[in-house]
């Protein structure tokens, strides 16, 4: 035990993400070198809200030093959300007092930020918190534009499985459907898809409306496939981000055999659990079936292989830097005004510094707020010249039109009319 008996507890929530173990090594190196001691909280706030204390552990350097190259999280990680359970915040306090915590350290997405930052009001200055970001869907609002840590990395192994399957997408003369995570926001599926030169991306922000219609979406990807066929090619990659799914009326994917609508502590859809590639290689074959051709299409999905790889050297060192701050932000930042009782950790202009957690909470909302791509952007203007897709020109265009036209066994005024929509996205 120290001298002064001051104790840190460190906790990850919400899914893994490459980096966290660097986060953790980095906070317990600076914290017992400030002459704390530290504990180790597993599963997130899944044992906190019970009281239970079997699942927690000393932690000191040597058990830490090694562990920032390694993907995954040493001290696992859960989606219990306090705020839901049963006194569950009023748990975690008392639990947390118990074993002589002042300082918590918690490592995780917008949902995990939103937990720590009703603990850290409830405990009013007895435990303060330092939350860092983290989420390979990078679709927290961090200033500066900085990513949460884990999407770099996630991007990169991204981009390399995808340009595997462009290579066999080559070979076979076929395309590939590929879902890739993203909730609310499309970061992660758009930069695969810029990088690995994915023939489509498909992301939430594109569609305008809050409620779309799966033929919504199989307009834009066979409209794609049919302007790529038109120019001579049969092959070709969809990247689709997992949040379109959530645009679908849940009672649609419902009523799709073998789909059940699940939700999570925090009362998101399981979207892991729906086969959004699937469904849509079925609903575009369909269109294909119903004018007398065959048309081969895999689906695959991506996502839980790229939350636990090894950080590549950008999240390292990221994770290490925030680690340390985060450790530092608790000991030496006065404990007064909007960061009283802790705060959001960040990186600004390669500036560290904090921000209250009522700064990540829409305007007179509890709702986190969400970093989403912005589609009036040069950057995804640009993107959006990489892609094959249809576009309005292509309708407008009467030489154009008409051999879309003919592709799908259609009038060029009945094509026009049918997929227009589709072409001004």
């Amino acid at each position: 035990m120290s001298p002064n008996n001051r104790r840190l507890g460190i906790l990850v929530g919400g899914g893994p993400a490459p980096g966290i173990n660097g986060a953790i090594s980095a906070c317990v190196i600076e914290a017992v070198n400030s002459g704390l001691e530290v504990t180790g909280i597993y599963d997130g706030f899944a044992h906190l809200v019970k009281g239970e204390v079997e699942k927690m552990r000393p932690l000191v350097i040597s058990d830490v030093s090694r562990v920032h190259s390694q993907g995954g999280s040493i001290l696992r990680t859960s989606r219990t959300n306090p705020t839901k359970e049963p006194d569950g915040i009023k748990k975690s306090i008392q639990t947390l007092k118990g074993l002589g915590i002042e300082y918590l350290v918690t490592i995780g997405g917008d949902d995990t930020a939103y937990s720590a930052s009703e603990l850290a009001k409830a405990a009013n200055g007895d435990i303060r918190v330092a939350h860092i970001p983290k989420t390979i869907d990078n679709d927290l609002p961090l200033p500066g534009d900085m990513p949460t840590f884990g999407f770099e990395t996630a991007r990169h192994v991204g981009t390399e499985l995808v340009l595997n399957l462009m290579e066999d997408s080559r070979s076979t003369d076929r395309w590939y459907f590929v879902t890739v995570m993203g909730r609310n926001a499309g970061h992660l599926a758009l930069g695969i898809g810029i990088s690995s030169g994915a023939t489509i991306t498909v992301i939430p922000e594109e569609f305008r409306k809050a409620k779309v219609n799966l033929d919504d979406i199989t307009d834009v990807l066979e409209g794609a496939i049919i302007k790529r066929r038109v120019a001579g090619h049969n092959d070709g990659i969809a990247v689709i981000a997992e949040g379109v799914a959530e645009l679908v009326p849940p009672e649609q994917l419902a009523a799709i055999p073998g789909v059940d609508i699940d939700r999570d502590p925090f009362g998101h859809i399981r979207l892991g659990e729906i086969p959004l590639a699937t469904i849509l290689k079925r609903q575009v074959q369909q269109r294909f079936v119903a004018r007398g051709e065959s048309f081969a299409i895999i689906d695959a999905t991506m996502g839980y292989e790229l939350r636990s790889a090894p950080p590549i050297p950008f999240d390292i060192e990221y994770t290490r830097t925030l680690g340390h701050w985060a450790v530092r932000f608790l000991l030496d930042e006065p404990a007064e005004g909007r960061l009283k009782n802790g705060g959001l950790v960040c990186m600004v202009q390669r500036r560290l510094t904090a921000l209250p957690f009522e700064d990540l909470r829409e305007a007179g909302t509890d709702r986190p707020k969400v970093r989403r791509v912005d589609v009036d952007s040069q950057l995804y203007r640009v993107a959006r010249e990489y892609m094959i897709r249809l576009k309005s020109e292509d309708i407008e265009d009467t030489e154009m039109c008409a051999m879309l036209a003919e592709a799908t066994g259609m009038t060029p005024q009945a094509y026009a009319a049918r997929y227009r929509a589709a072409a001004t996205l």
